[in-house]
This record gives C-alpha cells, sequence and structure tokens, in this order.
C-alpha cells in the first residue's frame, strides 16, 4: 500500500493484534508491524506475526529481543510457573510485568524514526483476562507520557494511540475480523502452544478465543493439539 499515513501496529501474532492488523490497512495506513521475542514460553507466536504480517502486507515487520524472562515474574516467561487452566480472580499469572509499557515505549521509538504518528495495539477493557496494562486508563496515560517525552510533542506534533478493540467483546472481534477477510487459523492465542502452533484448548486465551468464535455463530478455525 503507498500511503503517506504511517502507523506502527503492535503484532503478536493472536487473534486480536491481527485483527487490528487488517483493520489498520482497512483504513488507509501503511503498517509497520511490530512484534517482541521476550523470552514468552513459546516462538509459535513470533511465527505465526511473521506470517500474518506477511499476508496482510505490510511494509516492514521488525521483531525487537528483549528478556523479560530475566526478571520473570509470569507465567508466560518464567517454566517454574505453571499456566493456569482454570478461570481465576483478580490479576492472574500470565500477567508479565510491564510487558505493554515497554511494548509501547519502543513501539513510540520506532514511530518517531518513522515519521509515525499514529501507534495501534489490540487490547481490551471486556475480554482482557484482568491485566492492568489493557485498560483505557493506562492507555490515555501512556498517550499523555508519548506526547511530553519525544521531539514530536516538544515540537508541536502528537501521538495518538489507537485501541479499536477496547470496547468489543471477542465474538464482536471475530466478526469483524471475518468482514476483513483475516485468516485465524494463520494465528496463535494459546498461553503454552507446541512449537508448530498447535493450541492446548484448555488456558485462558484458549477458553476466550472459543467462546469469541462460539458466540460470534462461525466456525473455530484454531488448530488444537489432539490431546486437550
Amino acid at each position: 500500500m503507498n500511503s503517506s499515513k504511517k502507523a506502527v501496529i503492535l503484532v503478536s501474532g493472536g487473534l486480536d493484534s491481527t485483527t487490528v492488523l487488517a483493520l489498520a490497512r482497512e483504513q488507509g495506513y501503511s503498517c509497520y508491524s511490530l512484534s517482541f521475542d521476550y523470552g514468552q514460553r513459546h516462538r509459535a507466536e513470533l511465527f505465526a506475526a511473521e506470517r500474518v504480517s506477511k499476508t496482510l502486507g505490510d511494509v516492514e515487520h521488525k521483531v525487537v529481543r528483549l528478556n523479560l524472562d530475566s526478571i520473570g515474574g509470569s507465567a508466560l516467561t518464567d517454566a517454574s510457573i505453571d499456566v493456569p487452566e482454570e478461570a481465576s480472580e483478580g490479576i492472574p499469572v500470565t500477567y508479565v510485568p510491564a510487558r505493554n509499557t515497554v511494548f509501547l515505549s519502543i513501539a513510540l521509538g520506532w514511530a518517531e524514526v518513522l515519521g509515525a504518528q499514529d501507534i495501534f495495539i489490540g487490547v481490551n477493557a471486556v475480554d482482557y483476562s484482568g491485566y492492568p496494562d489493557c485498560r483505557p486508563a493506562f492507555i490515555d496515560a501512556f498517550q499523555q507520557l508519548a506526547n511530553v517525552a519525544t521531539r514530536v510533542g516538544v515540537e508541536g506534533g502528537s501521538y495518538q494511540i489507537h485501541t479499536p478493540l477496547m470496547d468489543l467483546g471477542k465474538d464482536d472481534i471475530v466478526k469483524l475480523g471475518a468482514r476483513l477477510g483475516v485468516d485465524y487459523s494463520q494465528t496463535v492465542s494459546c498461553y503454552q502452544a507446541t512449537d508448530d502452533g498447535l493450541a492446548c484448548g484448555r488456558c485462558d486465551a484458549c477458553r476466550l478465543r472459543r467462546e469469541g468464535f462460539e458466540s460470534a455463530g462461525l466456525e473455530d478455525v484454531t488448530r488444537y493439539a489432539t490431546n486437550r
């Protein structure tokens, strides 16, 4: 896509971020997708991020390496903490401390280099698993930070953090993606997927995803492990 309207899109390889990438393209943005190898339990989501970025035709897909596993504190970065397979109250152990703060900060830096003033992230306040950095209050605070911490902000420009899925249920997200032609079989949402990207079918991410397809009345194209 030839467009002077550039945007950085955070792409994890999951259902939500892939939908956001497709939506940003529909809105006419030249998309620069950004993923993170941050020490997560599996690399299947990184392969999925590369796959969907290529399929949806971004301008560039960048993978930044971080070592969030060095601080641990999450079942997604510490192999000694089991991924829960039952719904829980409060903030779950799959929450990765400061993850979206770090991710958005790096996205902001790349946006400034690219001359892009729009950043898209697939956070959601409806089916968000209790993560504090998926709430509107966090996004609003980060956007304010972005506009006082950058050359663009100081020189009179402004950044916008787009969260088009913020108020949508998973079924609405799936319906939106279907309208946009997203192939969800290319995506990986599972917290403990196999190396080949097969989903466990039991973790919180799998549960929310499956319920989304069911509520939307659409076929669940997720590739599950046979022993689920």
